[in-house]
């Protein structure tokens, strides 16, 4: 019989159920069904959107990639073996080099040859710039990490004919002066040059430009900046960047209705392959944000922030689709990331930061964001790889640690050019104070060999979530990858404990063609469906 004093306990526990809802930092987990169908496919996920960006900018290049052949830090030819190492390890597709606001005031012969020519970088810290890592460092560097060259060109103090000679020099395969000087510089071979960046920022630090003026440069530009390497006039042809917008306002949208639009009446005598855009998660300039020692609301605040890149695209996109409706020129997301108040003692110039447990997850969110818009973003660049903002790797002297952004990019390895399938779910809702963000959010794909991958991202920085995967269109038995979990927003790996943020085995078994999974707060999880 239902007496009064049971009906007093289950009242008591529906309070207390409700109660302990409402109390930050419990751990109920909530429910969401995600639903899959393996037999629906949408655009590749091109493997250049886990591009990264290496500026001659504070200790992102010097004690980050290069220490010089004489160092005592184990190196190849002056290039650090343990960072090569860790990038081989992540497959990293492009590197772009060298800025960035850097790039408008590099002049390339000063990083060739010996002895070499000593300048100063007055966009970062106002230091000495040795150029000991040039054309042929870069170079070579790429080749050790197995990635393509993404040059930026400088348009902003450079002219036509110094790029186009950069690039005779880089590329031609014909016994021409410029040839030899490379061949004398130690590279008889032409160099194989996957993307050229016709300026950096053109409407800031890279001059300040007009949209139609700087139309009319970049139009000088992609005519006379040729690729003349033999093994790159057909199908492995150089693809040329143009400078795209900064944010959403209207000088944004001005800008890239005006590129967009030359592009569409372009001729046989020039073209572009890809509009690049920059979007950081920064909130309030200067960027005033900790990297570390911070709290839930400000864990929320930057993950509201950066789900704007999602409208960001979408407006971009929208206007591109009017001049190029077949899709031909990609979005470029050629510097993003999480961009903080530089570290205290740090040099200002120098951007040095942290890199938490909430930098993997806003990195996840964002590559979900290009993965949805696969058809139009075909690239990106997260600034930086090194040292510098959200970085993948910090270095102090012979010390090197992996950070969890670099982690979530090693998860992420299965969607390089693997086949987008769409996801159904209902999100559910997070909120800290007045700031309400979808609780989960996810992207699912096929890879080459048909194998199924989904990303599962819990936003919710204090309660689990329990996913129901429904799938059709395949037959799953079970499902078993990685999950990037940590004890809080702000945990950070550090040379003296680079094992806190680290990714931990997840599996589950299918019952009646449903997978269960149990996914922890704060957490980016990557599975293989078997």
């Amino acid at each position: 019989m239902f007496s009064k004093r049971s009906f007093a306990y289950s009242l008591f526990l529906r309070f207390a159920s409700l109660a302990l809802s409402f109390i930050p930092g419990a751990t109920l987990a909530q429910n969401v069904v995600l639903s899959v169908d393996a037999s629906k496919t949408g655009a590749k996920i091109d493997r250049n959107i886990f591009g990264q960006f290496a500026e001659h900018l504070g200790r992102g290049i010097y004690e980050g990639i290069w220490v010089g052949p004489d160092s005592n830090i184990p190196n190849t030819r002056g290039i650090r073996n343990d960072v090569v190492a860790a990038l081989k390890a992540i497959n990293v597709p492009n590197v772009r080099w060298p800025g960035g606001c850097f790039a408008d005031e590099y002049h390339w012969r000063t990083g060739i040859g010996s002895p070499r020519t000593v300048t100063l970088n007055p966009n970062w810290g106002g230091v000495i710039e040795p150029n000991s890592f040039g054309t042929h460092e870069v170079m070579d560097f790429l080749d050790q990490i197995g990635s393509e060259a993404y040059l930026s060109v400088n348009v902003g103090s450079g002219t036509p004919r110094e790029a186009a000679e950069w690039l005779e020099y880089l590329t031609t395969a014909q016994p021409t002066t410029l040839a030899k000087e490379r061949a004398a510089n130690g590279h008889p071979a032409p160099y194989n040059i996957g993307y050229l960046g016709i300026g950096n920022e053109s409407w800031d630090c890279g001059g300040n430009m007009t949209p139609d003026y700087y139309v009319s440069q970049m139009k000088i530009y992609s005519r006379f900046v040729r690729d003349y390497n033999p093994a790159q006039q057909d199908k492995h042809q150089m693809l040329k960047i143009a400078v795209g917008p900064g944010g959403g306002e209207s000088r944004w949208t001005e800008w890239t209705e005006t590129v967009m639009k030359a592009y569409q009446h372009h001729t046989w005598s020039w073209d572009i392959n890809g509009l690049s855009m920059h979007n950081y998660t920064v909130v309030k300039w200067p960027p005033a944000y900790a990297s570390t020692h911070f709290g839930e609301p400000e864990y929320a605040q930057i993950l509201k922030s950066t789900l704007e890149m999602e409208d960001l695209i979408a407006k971009h996109s929208a206007i591109m689709d009017k001049y190029d409706p077949e899709k031909k020129v990609a979005l470029v997301v050629d510097e993003w990331g999480g961009w903080y108040a530089p570290l205290p003692g740090s040099n200002p110039g120098f951007l040095v930061q942290q890199n938490s447990q909430r930098d993997a997850v806003l990195a996840a969110l964002n590559l979900n964001i290009f993965a949805r818009h696969a058809d139009r973003v075909r690239m990106a660049n997260i600034a930086q790889m090194i040292n510098v903002l959200q970085a993948m790797i910090m270095t102090d002297k012979e010390k090197m640690v992996l950070t969890p952004t670099y982690y979530v990019f090693k998860m992420y390895l299965p969607f390089q050019d693997a086949t987008f399938v769409p996801v159904t779910f209902e999100a559910g809702m997070y909120t800290n104070g007045n700031i309400t963000l979808p609780r989960v959010d996810a992207i699912a794909a096929k890879d080459k060999s048909g194998k199924l991958w989904l990303e599962i991202t819990n936003v919710d920085p204090d309660r689990p979530v329990e996913i129901d995967l429904s799938l059709t269109g395949i037959t799953a038995k079970f499902a078993a990858g990685e999950t990037l979990v940590a004890p809080k927003v702000d945990s950070v790996n550090t040379f003296d404990a680079p094992n806190t943020v680290r990714p931990k085995p997840i599996s589950a078994k299918a019952q009646g063609g449903k997978l269960a999974l149990k996914l922890e707060p704060k957490s980016v999880t990557v599975i293989a469906v078997e």
